[in-house]
């Protein structure tokens, strides 16, 4: 039968035209229905994944950064020590009592700096511990998102597969 134009059609076929159409876009959205939220909870999952991923590059940044000042304050202690120490001989070679209060003040100042010295690397090393518990928790968290992940990609692509070709017909 050839088409006619759509001028040309009668009321009754124009309704059962309409009806096919309506009866054949309420099949696609059922289909479409089907999949739900999948598709976004996917998403929403993948970004919150991502986020996390951000989150553990940002810990073992300020773990490095923690642990190079570790590295440099020992640095500083070893100096303030070399220094005690060349202050102590010194000072059994001092003339007079101006040279040796002046070289007591540098024993005590360089004392007072291994001590801080030696407090702010106890305070990196409990920064870095708490950084490696929060990293670990979040390892772990990004674990089981990926899971859950797989989980629903394996469900939205099944629903997928089941669909695709009845809304291909439709």
């Amino acid at each position: 039968m050839a088409k006619k134009e759509p001028t040309e059609l009668s009321v009754e076929e124009k309704l059962k035209t309409l009806f096919q159409l309506q009866t054949t876009l309420s099949g696609i959205d059922d289909k479409r229905a089907i999949r739900g939220e999948l598709p976004f909870e996917v998403q929403e999952m993948e970004d919150e994944i991502q986020g996390l991923t951000t989150r553990v590059e940002k810990i073992e940044a300020e773990i490095k950064d923690f642990e190079y000042a570790v590295k440099q304050k020992k640095g500083e202690i070893g100096d303030a020590q070399a220094s005690v120490e060349r202050y102590k001989k010194q000072i059994e070679e001092v003339a007079n009592n101006r040279e040796y209060d002046t070289l007591s003040k540098e024993i005590e100042f360089q004392e007072l700096e291994i001590e801080l010295c030696n407090k702010k690397i106890k305070e990196a090393l409990q920064k870095i511990e708490e950084r490696k518990g929060d990293l670990e928790r979040n390892r772990h968290l990004i674990e089981e998102r990926q899971k859950d992940l797989e989980q629903k990609k394996e469900e939205l692509d099944e629903i997928m597969s089941e669909t695709k070709e009845e809304e291909a017909k439709l």
